[in-house]
């Protein structure tokens, strides 16, 4: 039987079913593919002393590409698109809420979100850091003077803030945490929506199993977090370990087992085609009936 493979997606949730027999107890025979798998590519590799590349491509594109696993995690924007686009089933059933933040150094005289306009701001193409960005800071300067460098993956975003090749970037989850305890300060906060893509391949009872356990792990988290902040690291590259101590981190994504509605889909659709923020043929068409598992 081959296996349900998972993308652990730099949380805890996982982390914690497996350690507590959950997955097991389900029957789930399963294997980890972990979020820095998509961290780290050639494109984004730079000299120190250079700018950060223009990397047009992220977690929508990812999906465009197929990625080898039978569930998966990105904001709910590119799972939406994604699934609209028919590149995945989205699951209709949870998401999950990621706090996020638009960070600068502490040496910067950027203080208020007002600030930011005209700035330059490290995001990931057609990925939380950019959706969100553009949500939070809509109503407060405007789309036009919104100014965003797509500098990568997670990872990259955060390396290019702590070496100061950006002025600001907007990061979430572990690298949140990391930024924070090296002094950056939060401008704005840009806490968004995460939601799961299903492979069309995928058994829908493995599927059930997996939420089920998932559900377990997020009780036991909300309970007792100090006991599983650790899985942190596990998740981090092992060269920034040094910098952190994850007992200060938060918890990070937060699995809320309510349904992604009908609303929630068309309004969320309507918003990224109102911005315009795919190009020519990336927009998916399919309605909610087709690219949702209710």
């Amino acid at each position: 039987m081959a296996k349900f493979r998972i993308h652990t997606h730099g949380r805890l949730q996982e982390w914690v079913a497996e350690e507590k027999g959950y997955f097991a107890d389900e029957g789930l025979n399963y294997e980890f593919g972990q979020q820095r798998e998509f961290n780290i590519s050639a494109a984004e590799i730079r000299p120190a002393d250079t700018a950060p590349a223009d990397v047009r491509r992220g977690a929508f594109e990812s999906y465009e590409a197929g990625r080898a696993c039978e569930v998966s995690t990105a904001c709910h924007w590119a799972i939406n698109n994604a699934a609209a686009g028919k590149h995945g089933l989205m699951w209709g059933h949870a998401y999950s809420v990621c706090a996020s933040g638009i960070y600068v150094p502490p040496e910067s005289p950027i203080r208020r979100p007002d600030d930011l306009r005209g700035v330059e701001i490290g995001v990931g193409y057609h990925s939380g850091s950019h959706f969100s960005a553009l949500q939070a800071l809509e109503p407060i300067i405007g789309l036009k003077d919104i100014k965003l460098r797509f500098v990568g993956w997670p990872t990259a975003r955060m390396e290019q803030m702590l070496d100061r090749s950006v002025p600001a970037g907007n990061v979430f989850g572990i690298q949140l945490n990391v930024v924070e305890q090296q002094g950056f300060r939060k401008v704005l906060d840009t806490t968004f929506m995460m939601g799961f893509l299903i492979s069309p391949e995928a058994d829908l009872n493995d599927v059930d199993k997996y939420f089920r356990a998932l559900r377990r792990a997020q009780r036991d988290i909300d309970l007792e977090p100090e006991k599983y902040k650790h899985y942190f690291l596990k998740e981090l590259p092992e060269k920034f370990h040094s910098m952190v101590d994850v007992r200060l981190f938060n918890t990070g994504e937060r699995i809320v087992f309510e349904p992604y509605t009908r609303e929630m889909f068309e309004t969320t659709h309507r918003w990224m085609e109102q911005i315009d923020i795919f190009d020519e043929g990336q927009l998916g068409q399919a309605a909610y009936e087709e690219a949702v598992l209710v």
